[in-house]
């Protein structure tokens, strides 16, 4: 499943631009989104951050691939005390 949203906004700079091209254009963003889904499918109920942890991604990787997701793939659940940053975040499900 190949989810394009938009990655930068018009008003960003050009860099912003050559990065979503290369993202999509590369196929990182399709490699991304599936290890997003399996991250969530095997640690559901967890925060980005907490994902983390247990993935090769980073937090911001994360959070990017699970915004494009959101609703069709993955879906926000409850909000909690995240154990890795200790603030309170979003956690997510598989849909």
């Amino acid at each position: 499943m190949k989810v394009r949203t938009k990655a930068s906004r018009n008003t960003d700079p050009s860099t912003s631009h050559d990065a979503e091209t290369f993202v999509n254009q590369s196929g990182r963003r399709d490699i991304q989104q599936q290890k997003v889904i399996k991250l969530v499918k095997d640690f559901p109920c967890r925060t980005a951050s907490e994902l983390s942890s247990v993935s090769d991604l980073d937090r911001y990787q994360i959070q990017r691939r699970l915004s494009d997701l959101d609703g069709l793939k993955v879906r926000k659940d409850k909000a909690r005390r995240c154990k890795k940053t200790g603030r309170t975040a979003v956690t997510w499900r598989c849909v």
